[in-house]
């Protein structure tokens, strides 16, 4: 191109289709394909994270959302991995979890989740017996758990009886050594005797619904509908203590054995130990079938 300038005059090289900006464009061009094809070479390079470890460190960060980087570094250290801190960040990265300052921010449902072990509902609801008796049965549960912690049955639910068995709730919940915050209710005649204050003794604040809203006390509102749609409605009630016995079954069943959804299909009351994989499987039935309940029978040691 130098020496053809040497031979064409100014005015027919303007008119060429290729300029000298070109030309250089073309070399720039050139030596970034070459580099690039020269990263893509598939060479030794660093080993990657085994497996295990990147198991390891995820459930570590998901598990610990305060611990940054060098945190968890030292933590594999202590187990004998060493890792540094920039291959966790990437790993971190590619599996979408943000650095520490934003995972240690606490979210509505954690949130929610630590306020509901401070928390008791309870509420009315009414059963129509086979010689069209109403009766009124009271209940208590702990909203974390799920947990039916007292019930009782009348069918004259004024305030004296109401404040006596506030009385008892208050008396199991020392016995068990639940520390209640919050008591959630609606705005029935019934608690306007002396319950609220024998709660509030205890140190606990009463919280009334808003009026028409059932879903202010939703979970407690679930629990009364799966007792009538698996055990009231299947069943004659005779009179009161027919329907104290039944509720007893029942609320036994419940808390035990029922998986439930809002607790990962446990159930309210755990068992803490390790589940049998072999032996026979039985069956308890309750309430004459209505209610079966599956479990291994213990293996007997040899002899």
């Amino acid at each position: 191109m130098a020496a053809l300038s040497q031979l064409v005059n100014r005015a027919a090289l303007v008119g060429m289709l290729v300029q000298p900006e070109t030309v250089h464009g073309w070399h720039r061009e050139l030596v970034r394909r070459r580099w690039a094809a020269f990263g893509r070479r598939r060479g030794p390079g660093r080993p990657g994270l085994d497996p295990e470890i990147q198991r390891l460190i995820l459930q570590m960060a998901k598990d610990n959302p305060r611990w940054g980087c060098v945190r968890v570094r030292g933590e594999l250290l202590k187990l004998g991995y060493r890792v540094s801190a920039t291959a966790i960040r990437k790993l971190l990265r590619r599996n979408r979890i943000g650095p520490a300052p934003l995972r240690s921010q606490q979210t509505w449902k954690a949130f929610l989740r630590a306020q509901a072990s401070a928390i008791v509902l309870t509420d009315f609801f009414s059963v129509d017996s086979v010689f069209l008796k109403r009766l009124y049965v009271l209940l208590y549960m702990e909203m974390a758990t799920r947990q039916v912690i007292w019930f009782a049955v009348t069918d004259s639910p004024d305030a004296a009886w109401v404040t006596q068995q506030a009385r008892n709730v208050s008396w199991e919940l020392n016995q068990r050594g639940v520390h209640a915050r919050f008591l959630i209710h609606d705005h029935d005649a019934k608690y306007g005797g002396g319950s609220d204050p024998v709660f509030e003794g205890d140190g606990m604040a009463v919280i009334r619904t808003p009026i028409a809203a059932p879903r202010a006390n939703s979970h407690m509102e679930r629990q009364i509908g799966s007792t009538r749609r698996e055990c009231l409605d299947w069943l004659l009630i005779l009179n009161r203590r027919h329907l104290e016995r039944v509720l007893t079954d029942w609320f036994e069943h419940y808390n035990q054995a029922r998986p439930h959804r809002g607790l990962d299909l446990q159930t309210p009351i755990a068992r803490s130990d390790p589940v049998a994989t072999s032996g026979s499987v039985s069956c308890n039935e309750r309430l004459g079938g209505l209610l079966r309940e599956y479990s291994r029978e213990p293996i007997s040691a040899a002899a």
